[in-house]
């Protein structure tokens, strides 16, 4: 097998998600030593192609979550706007406390996106 546990050489040493993994014990299963040359290079190929497929797939997933939190995050952004019209003096101090929300919602969305970008 010769493989490090959470790297794939075929794939640039990257991480291996829970289908690489599956395909890896499928391998040492389905791969005995036994199996001839032609056969075994066929099953290899599925095998590989498969989890190509499937580390394509989780990338989307969390390229579509990194989008969706940069999303939330435009949307929050807009709120904040009422920012540049408050004064030190505002009478309703609770507005302050809102603004800090946001932000610390913006902050938090950023984090998960950070995350998920990160995992790709």
């Amino acid at each position: 097998m010769g493989r490090a546990h959470g790297k794939s050489p075929q794939h640039g040493g990257g991480r291996d998600t829970p289908a690489s993994e599956l395909i890896g014990r499928l391998r040492r299963v389905l791969r005995p030593e036994d199996l001839n040359c032609a056969c075994r290079e066929t099953l290899d190929g599925a095998l590989d192609r498969f989890d190509q497929l499937e580390r394509r797939r989780e990338a989307r997933r969390h390229l579509t979550d990194a989008r969706d939190h940069k999303a939330r995050i435009a949307a929050l952004l807009s709120f904040l706007i009422d920012l540049d019209t408050l004064t030190e003096a505002e009478s309703d101090r609770s507005v302050f406390e809102e603004m800090a929300l946001l932000l610390l919602e913006i902050a938090r969305s950023a984090e998960a996106a950070a995350a998920a970008l990160r995992e790709m």
